[in-house]
């Protein structure tokens, strides 16, 4: 299904997100959340995230994903 958006007389057409892209999407948050959940405290300071922040986010749901992650014409 393509869905079509009027915004200021301009059409945009956003097209449907492959099955194959989505899925590699999805690994990419998995192994990136893996990485979050193994940094030490001191990495996350460096990056200015809090432990509990860090731990949060690993253990959200792999389907968890702003749709705007998979908007991003595949540069994951």
């Amino acid at each position: 299904m393509i869905r079509e958006y009027a915004f200021s007389g301009i059409r945009l057409v956003r097209r449907p997100v492959s099955i194959l892209r989505r899925i590699v999407a999805l690994r990419a948050l998995r192994r990136q959340r893996l990485s979050l959940a193994q940094l030490d405290a001191h990495l996350l300071d460096d990056i200015g995230v809090e432990w509990s922040e860090a731990k949060a986010e690993a253990a959200r749901r792999l389907w968890d994903a702003p749709q705007h992650w998979f908007d991003r014409g595949g540069r994951y």
